[in-house]
């Protein structure tokens, strides 16, 4: 129950936060200006919320045989791959264009999120 709990509240987290890093993506673009080090620690943590949420996505349906229905599975490992994948597609340059691709990949991975998130509440109505 308790993985459970962090599991669901860490994909609001998930939600909020990508919102919030593609947000600061678009002023990057807007502004013209290069991608700092902040911006990278950010999207880390991003990077590492989505692993983390990943194994505890694994805990669930091998520990508790919990009943959601496959897509959710494929949203939770979009998610994984998408942001490592966008960051190699970019070869990791820091300039505004670059800040574009990212805006664009954080606000397609709020959607997977969100649409994560409607999958599971379908199939766990409890939550």
């Amino acid at each position: 129950m308790f993985v459970q709990l962090v599991h669901a509240g860490l994909t609001n987290t998930l939600l909020l936060y990508t919102l919030a890093l593609a947000g600061w993506s678009f002023v990057i673009f807007f502004r013209r200006s290069e991608i700092t080090p902040a911006y990278w620690g950010a999207f880390a943590i991003c990077c590492g919320m989505f692993g983390l949420q990943f194994v505890l996505g694994l805990l669930l349906a091998l520990g508790s045989g919990t009943d959601v229905r496959w897509v959710h599975y494929l949203y939770g490992t979009l998610g994984v791959i998408t942001l490592p994948a966008a960051f190699g597609f970019t070869r990791g340059r820091g300039t505004f264009q670059e800040a574009l691709v990212y805006a664009v990949v954080l606000l397609f991975i709020a959607g997977v999120v969100a649409r994560a998130r409607v999958t599971a509440v379908l199939a766990l109505p409890g939550l």
